[in-house]
């Protein structure tokens, strides 16, 4: 479902990512995982077309993103949840969810809300349909970005870092809906510094340092029996 051949991204004279090469089977679940600095959120970014490689190509689904295609191939297969929620504040929650599949993808009104009260349950705040963001909490607000990128019904989940900008009483809500959804078929790949999350609901670990894929296993090799001295002083670090 996701396929990175020789993938490189520099800002300025900062190369971020240095010849990555990631492949994502249909319906696995990635972590993506290391350092400040590592790259983490431009790999992501680079497979949600929201930066583009310098050289390199980016499959989704087999098909690859090029500046023409690029937006059309990412908004069939693809939805990504972001550090911050970024939902429209002069939105009530259900406006919020049933926006891009009205948009983006013909829905009908009666659909799309169909839709979203399914999803709104699947992320446990049916209640706060006709709320507005700014009186949820940002575990809630978290939970409902969620929701919408459900409700566009793509294959491909992406997560950069869903819990950076929780306060600590909140991650665990935001951590128990991505954990459900990995029972699920949805393809996903997540930017996570849970590491307790990223055992859990993972099949595999990508281990990201200095814009290079240092390292991958199943979470119990990873985390048990890493490889690399540079995934060992990571884990002995952060573990600690």
């Amino acid at each position: 479902m996701i396929q990175l051949n020789n993938v490189c991204k520099s800002f300025g004279r900062l190369q971020v990512l240095k010849d990555v090469n990631l492949y994502v089977k249909e319906g696995e679940k990635v972590t993506i995982i290391g350092p400040s600095g590592s790259g983490k959120s431009t790999l992501i970014r680079c497979i949600n077309a929201l930066e583009e490689p310098d050289s390199g190509q980016v499959f989704l689904n087999g098909e690859q993103l090029t500046h023409r295609n690029k937006t059309m191939i990412v908004r069939t297969h693809c939805a990504m949840v972001f550090q911050q929620f970024n939902l429209y504040p002069h939105m009530n929650v259900l406006q919020n969810i049933t926006i891009a599949p009205m948009k983006l993808q013909k829905k009908s009104r009666a659909e799309a809300k169909e839709v979203a009260f399914y999803y709104l349950d699947v992320v446990g705040l049916r209640d706060k349909a006709y709320a507005y963001p700014s009186t949820l909490s940002g575990g809630q607000q978290q939970r409902i970005a969620i929701a919408r990128a459900l409700a566009t019904r793509t294959k491909i989940l992406l997560f950069d870092e869903p819990t950076s900008a929780l306060d600590p009483e909140m991650v665990q809500e935001v951590l128990d809906v991505i954990i459900k959804l990995s029972s699920e078929s949805i393809t996903m790949a997540v930017v996570t510094h849970e590491m307790g999350f990223a055992r859990q609901a993972a099949d595999r670990v990508v281990f990201l340092d200095n814009g290079v894929i240092a390292e991958e296993a199943s979470p119990d090799e990873f985390f048990d029996n890493p490889k690399t001295e540079r995934a060992r002083a990571f884990l002995s670090k952060i573990l600690r």
